[in-house]
């Protein structure tokens, strides 16, 4: 196409984020896209705010020996908890005394912002590579608090750390919750079949969770499946991209090292120039 013709110009992104929905589209606007908006979960905190701020208050105390964060979300809610406590600065001070490990860099970054320094970082931004990180560490005996993905209870996680003889405190200060209608998400499914969707971009697993749940209970599996064979698919990183792909969904591109909005966009951006050249 010509070099002044935006990349995306006549396209149609669908994006089923929710939390940062309009930056996301904005991104793909700036560079010609439409846009078809379904969020298909939201983000709450957790429904019984007590554990959350009992884990808190444990953290305060200095029973942890290693405090791994999975989420930039989470991060967020658990200094909202702390926060509406009035135990803040008291909960960051303690975070800052004990070592972090982040599974990647979202809660990197917000750890940073916060003043708290990171120890370790996982290999991969996975279950796998915290776990490759933890190899390296003494944990018999070691008490290990867990800021788990929404309500994921990890199992492969917990499981690897009990057989490493560590006492594991885990807390899920945020739930998903359905967004879009279901009629919505079902058109999102008809457009995806009709061909009227260029490109979907999954940010986060609950979100291809709940299209495919959405898909079963209305017997439309099978258009799903045709859906998103025919639209290019971008992930934003390896935990989504793992679960699509294991789901039978071709991945067409993902950032390379920096799971976020932006290098998304710029690796979709390369890919579409790419074949259109």
């Amino acid at each position: 196409m010509p070099a002044s013709t935006p990349v995306f110009s006549g396209k149609t992104i669908a994006i089923p984020e929710t939390r940062q929905l309009d930056v996301l589209a904005k991104l793909f606007e700036a560079r010609g896209a439409n846009t078809w908006r379904c969020p298909l979960v939201s983000i709450h905190d957790a429904p019984d705010p007590a554990p959350v701020r009992a884990w808190i208050e444990r953290g305060i105390e200095g029973t942890f020996d290693l405090t791994i964060f999975f989420t930039g979300e989470g991060v967020r809610r658990l200094v909202g908890v702390a926060e509406r406590s009035g135990v803040r600065d008291s909960w960051l001070n303690a975070m800052g005394q004990t070592p972090a490990l982040c599974r990647g860099p979202k809660p990197e970054r917000e750890l940073r912002r916060l003043g708290v320094p990171i120890i370790h970082r996982a290999a991969a931004p996975t279950t796998d590579g915290v776990i490759a990180t933890l190899d390296q560490l003494e944990l018999h005996g070691q008490r290990v608090a867990v800021q788990l993905y929404g309500t994921d209870p990890n199992a492969r996680l917990m499981s690897y750390l009990a057989a490493r003889h560590a006492v594991v405190d885990p807390v899920a200060p945020y739930v998903y919750a359905s967004e879009s209608d279901e009629a919505a998400v079902l058109a999102l499914i008809d457009g995806l079949v009709a061909g009227q969707v260029d490109a979907v971009v999954f940010t986060s697993q609950p979100q291809y969770q709940r299209l495919r749940h959405v898909a079963e209970k209305h017997d439309r599996e099978a258009d799903l499946v045709q859906g998103l064979a025919n639209t290019k698919v971008a992930a934003v990183g390896p935990v989504i991209g793992d679960l699509l792909r294991s789901s039978g969904v071709r991945v067409d591109c993902a950032p390379e090292d920096r799971f976020f909005m932006k290098p998304m966009v710029t690796a979709m951006s390369q890919l579409w120039s790419d074949s259109e050249a």
